[in-house]
């Protein structure tokens, strides 16, 4: 391979990695209490010793008092918590804030009991998505003429359906309705209709005879806390964490800082379609029912540490909507939540697919979410019809991908095999002209249009296929359908690195602790290719240097990802073995007429020894 070729693909591995170090977390920044394990600990898991559903609590308040001269009690108050499940989640209301408690995601297993045996509690095993040690959340919030801050989150409303469990069948539907009574006539009342099969919540807000209380002429509608983080790896959960609006027809990301002692925050003013906070896989999305009566939303985000080297990002994000200052005024949402599953939001409409993580960088988003979106995406589900191990899918997917870019690649092959048949030719030029670097340049050229060889042929096809690599890329590092997907032998979770040992300490530097089987495999296999791809002595270094320094990098990745690359890999060196032996006889021939069309490189070699011969005739 020549020179120019091994420049490009530096470049691209300079570019990757770039990318992976401004997108990932710094640990550095992160005040870990203990370093001696990699583990991250669960985050307010629901503990196994704890009643399956507590139906009262006893809570401390103390006076509160709303304009209008009603005072809440000031003794001990009863939280009195209401279950209710459909096919896909468990809920729990509170009557304290009437507002979300806790809800699980019946399909979704937490990484620690992926692989249980035969318990199948739900409230023990399933991810469960809201921060209520924090507080419960989706609340109101305003100020009220007196000047007080007000979020009803702080009071008691008072329920018309029952405390307990309730469950909805598929084709039905359950409301509940929370009252906060401040007085005859005035009151804010919220309203939860479920229905049996789907992960959506229709909601109601209803303002009764507040007209002389909330001030401003705005009250907002807010979510804090974000969701909880629900994976064993929460500096990964965190890559991928954030909050988000629909605001101007886009999606606009904000993303705490990886510094636990800053926080990040912004206001959106006008329409917005909806806003969300989201982990790895799941998310909460408030989608108001007209969004142009919305004023504007308001973001905000910070990240905490957590024991053994983890962190958790927490996001608050509310709705500003607008007062009227009537007697009755009444706004109407659509509370999801779920996973971010693209065909499930994609149903849902709103744009709601934007929250689908397909990756992008330095600007190419615009072209690797089409390609991800469009191509890649359903093409993998359409081979899980047929093949139920989503393992074999990325198999038959890596064989797919390699037979589409096989006539880039055979021509990046060809392009480097007469390269590699011109360097003798090459080293009689430098030889020749060993003291005149402007007339190597030259030379050089014009052999390249003697023989019909663009120098840039062999590294143009390899870089034609990059939105295709990132877009794999991001498309295994947050697919949900890789989530605790079990392959073969050691591989348990395509969506987890496939730990094979565990050194018990970390590798000084690299801060690599568990050994990925995946990522060796895919290491020797990219030294193999490089062997068969570098001739140039000045260049072997690169063929040490570079698998190592990969397989390092994919210590921590998915091993869904890993597996795709291996196999990539694999049918690579398959492929350029094939093309070698293929074009073995291979021969240099000049072509007719090589000055007919003149390359920028020759114009601009050109150009400089014009100039360097103008530069002369001035000295004499």
């Amino acid at each position: 391979m020549d020179k120019q070729t091994t420049l490009a693909f530096v470049l691209i591995g300079i570019v990757l990695v770039a990318w992976l170090y401004l997108t990932a977390p710094d640990p550095t920044d992160v005040k870990p209490k203990q370093t001696d394990s990699t583990t991250v600990v669960i985050i307010d898991t629901v503990k196994l010793s704890e009643p399956v559903i507590p139906l009262t609590e006893e809570i401390k308040t103390k006076d509160v008092i709303l304009p209008g001269g009603k005072y809440f009690s000031a003794g001990d108050e009863i939280e009195e918590i209401t279950t209710i499940e459909n096919d896909v989640f468990i809920i729990e209301f509170s009557n304290k804030g009437g507002n979300i408690h806790k809800v699980f995601l019946k399909k979704y297993k937490n990484w620690y009991s992926s692989n249980d045996n035969g318990d199948d509690d739900l409230y023990k095993t399933r991810v469960q998505l809201i921060n209520y040690s924090r507080g419960n959340t989706y609340d109101l919030s305003f100020v009220s003429t007196d000047g007080k801050a007000i979020n009803t989150a702080d009071f008691f409303f008072e329920s018309d359906l029952s405390a307990g469990k309730h469950t909805i069948t598929n084709g039905d539907s359950l409301t509940i309705k929370f009252h906060l009574i401040i007085e005859d006539g005035k009151e804010i009342v919220k309203t939860y209709t479920l229905r049996g099969s789907n992960y959506e919540i229709e909601t109601d807000i209803e303002l009764v005879g507040m007209n002389d209380i909330i001030s401003n002429n705005e009250y907002d509608l807010v979510w804090n806390n974000g969701l909880r983080f629900v994976e064993k790896n929460t500096f990964d959960e965190a890559i991928y964490s954030n909050s988000s609006v629909y605001y101007g027809d886009e999606q606009v990301i904000i993303d705490a800082p990886s510094d636990n002692n800053e926080t990040i925050r912004e206001d959106f003013n006008g329409r917005v379609d909806w806003i969300a906070a989201r982990n790895k896989y799941f998310a909460a999305i408030i989608i108001p029912k007209e969004p142009s009566s919305v004023n504007g939303a308001y973001l905000e985000g910070y990240s905490e540490a957590r024991p053994n080297q983890g962190v958790a990002e927490f996001y608050n994000i509310r709705l500003s909507l607008p007062f009227k200052n009537t007697d009755y005024e009444k706004q109407s949402f659509k509370l999801y939540i779920g996973p971010v599953d693209y065909n499930t939001l994609k149903e849902l409409g709103n744009n709601l697919e934007a929250l689908v993580d397909f990756g992008g960088f330095f600007g190419l988003k615009f072209i690797v979410r089409p390609i991800a979106e469009y191509v890649l995406l359903p093409l993998f589900n359409f081979l899980h019809l047929f093949i139920p191990n989503y393992g074999f899918v990325i198999v038959v997917f890596s064989i797919i991908i390699k037979i589409v870019v096989y006539p880039l690649t055979k021509k990046s092959y060809q392009s480097m095999k007469k390269m590699s048949l011109l360097q003798p030719k090459i080293a009689e030029i430098k030889e020749k002209h060993k003291d005149d670097q402007q007339k190597i340049s030259k030379e050089t050229m014009k052999l390249y249009q003697t023989y019909g060889i663009n120098p840039a042929g062999g590294c143009l096809p390899m870089l034609l296929q990059m939105p295709i690599f990132v877009a794999l890329w991001g498309m295994f590092q947050t697919a949900l359908e890789l989530r605790q997907q079990p392959f073969i032998w050691w591989i348990k979770d395509l969506s987890q690195p496939d730990i094979i040992y565990d050194l018990g300490f970390k590798l000084p530097m690299v801060g690599i602790q568990e050994i990925s089987g995946l990522a060796i495999l895919m290491g020797v296999t990219t030294f193999i290719q490089q062997k068969m791809t570098m001739k140039d002595p000045k260049q072997q270094a690169l063929v040490y240097i570079m698998p190592v320094f990969l397989t390092i990098l994919f210590m921590t990745f998915p091993s869904g990802l890993n597996l795709y690359y291996f196999l990539f890999n694999l049918l690579s060196i398959a492929q350029q073995q094939y093309i070698n032996h293929q074009h073995s006889g291979m021969e240099l021939v000049p072509v007719k007429n090589p000055k007919k069309k003149q390359g920028f490189m020759s114009k601009l070699m050109d150009a400089a020894e014009q100039q360097k011969k103008a530069q002369a005739k001035r000295k004499r």
